[in-house]
């Protein structure tokens, strides 16, 4: 039997001890009058004397990360989940059943409930002196040693309960993604967009670009689609009237894990009628400020080796200019399908079906260029060919009003202003089709509601997706999406 097999068995052999005593080692709660933050906050300022004749009691409650024995006087640090509390267990005070029957069962990683008076000890310490208490849950699994903790990245993430117990600084994590969540709901409230839900199971996988997930409803025997994207469902209400409208949604797509994708994902997804997409552009410069702004009160933070300036404006480079900035093409070349698919085998740039010029510039900069834009910048100019249902531009027809945010190398944000013309978007859903057949697996299904929504008529909008998890790991200093998702997608336990 291996050492933490063999402490399982102890732990558990304490709880049956207990409940052979009539102690339930699981029973109901009890009423918590107090976090460790709130003591603090009442009495961290007072010295020993004051609290010496200070007559309040509290009940706190939490779980046990150390214990120190000095023989009639255990002390305990007492974690809940505003932080640490020390907690006093005195012979004298609890008398000596109560602390020989904690002494004898009570192990770190239990959650214990305390009811006693607020005192200092020498060191100045904020302690509960405890005259009461009260087992609330006996742990019967030891957690990871104190100082090495739980480093084995992959087990952190999945058992990320564990994690949050042994890390204080993950837990911060996740408490800033609330934050940001927080804040961008706020800040769209206050600019008059609706908050809004649609399907995230959906008849077709339409709005993006990506592989689905799919599924079967048994009582309509119809297939359905785990939703990719909410945009198709998202304009179907600006045509409905609705002007302005957000969705923070989970999506799906059945595409490959890394550093930055789980087939799970949370978007903010916005639409704006009346709108273009310059002025998503400085919308989305002025949120992302705000957010800086709002969790450091300065617009520079440091990410990973460098330091991210949001300062604006920021840098807008057409995609084809980004291209040429960062590779030996010439002007003339980017609208060459033969030189550009040339250039791809040079490269050892993987080529799916028969691409035009577009795609293929798409590809290149996706490859080569996408890695080189640390600072915040727009890339603009994106080819018609891999934009179906953004507008195409009035002057360039080869490609269209659309821009995505790159910072650190990553993709943050897309946007465009949106294709209303129900011809054209009929075309494009067939050319997507045709792409399908020649082994595309990512490209759009033929949505012939959505067609005929744009019938009715959608008005001049501007619309943006932006992606929460990368937005989280830049604005905590993340490496990897799965450090930003509370239970990522893992393979099975072998």
């Amino acid at each position: 039997m291996d050492e933490t097999n063999r402490i399982i068995e102890q732990l558990r052999e304490k709880t049956a001890a207990l409940r052979a005593q009539r102690i339930n080692p699981y029973p109901t709660t009890i009423s918590v009058t107090h976090t460790a933050a709130q003591l603090r906050g009442l009495y961290g300022e007072k010295t020993a004397e004051e609290l010496e004749q200070c007559e309040d009691r509290a009940t706190i409650a939490g779980r046990i990360r150390a214990i120190r024995n000095f023989g009639n006087a255990l002390f305990l640090d007492l974690y809940d989940y505003t932080g640490k509390i020390q907690v006093l267990i005195g012979k004298k005070i609890v008398g000596p059943e109560n602390h020989s029957l904690f002494k004898k069962n009570a192990d770190v990683g239990d959650i214990f409930g305390f009811t006693g008076r607020p005192a200092k000890t020498r060191t100045g310490e904020l302690t509960v002196v405890a005259e009461k208490i009260t087992l609330l849950s006996k742990s019967v699994r030891p957690l990871p040693e104190k100082f090495h903790g739980l480093t084995d990245k992959e087990l952190r993430y999945r058992q990320r309960y564990v994690d949050l117990i042994m890390n204080p600084e993950v837990v911060d994590v996740f408490r800033t993604r609330s934050e940001i969540v927080r804040l961008i709901r706020g800040y769209f409230h206050e600019r008059d967009f609706l908050e809004v839900e649609t399907p995230m199971m959906q008849p077709l996988a339409g709005g993006a670009l990506a592989r689905p997930f799919i599924t079967h409803h048994n009582a309509l025997d119809m297939e359905l689609y785990l939703r990719i994207a909410p945009e198709l469902y998202l304009k179907r209400l600006i045509v409905g009237g609705l002007g302005r409208v957000f969705e923070i949604n989970r999506n799906f797509r059945n595409e490959g894990i890394s550093t930055q994708h789980n087939p799970e994902f949370t978007m903010l997804e916005f639409y704006w009628s009346y709108a273009t997409y310059e002025q998503l552009m400085e919308l989305t410069e002025d949120l992302c400020c705000f957010l800086a702004q709002s969790l450091f009160g300065k617009l520079t933070f440091p990410y990973q080796e460098i330091e991210i300036d949001f300062t604006r404006p920021w840098r807008r480079l057409k995609m084809a200019d980004a291209v040429r900035e960062h590779t030996d093409l010439a002007e003339a070349d980017l609208g060459d399908a033969e030189r550009l698919r040339n250039f791809c085998k040079q490269h050892e740039i993987a080529i799916i079906g028969d691409p035009g010029p577009g795609k293929l510039l798409t590809v290149i900069f996706e490859e080569l260029v996408e890695s080189k834009l640390m600072q915040p910048t727009f890339i603009h100019a994106y080819p018609t060919e891999v934009s179906p249902l953004a507008r195409k531009n009035d002057e360039n027809p080869d490609v269209v009003d659309r821009f995505e945010l790159f910072v650190y190398g990553r993709e943050i944000a897309n946007a465009f202003n949106e294709l209303a013309d129900p011809e054209d978007q009929r075309a494009r859903f067939a050319a997507q089709i045709e792409a399908k057949k020649h082994g595309d697996a990512e490209a759009h299904e033929y949505d012939a509601d959505y067609v005929r929504a744009l019938e009715y008529g959608l008005p001049p909008t501007a619309g943006e997706g932006i992606g929460i998890d990368r937005l989280v790991m830049l604005l905590t200093n993340q490496p990897s999406i799965r450090d930003v998702i509370l239970f990522p997608l893992l393979r099975k336990e072998t």
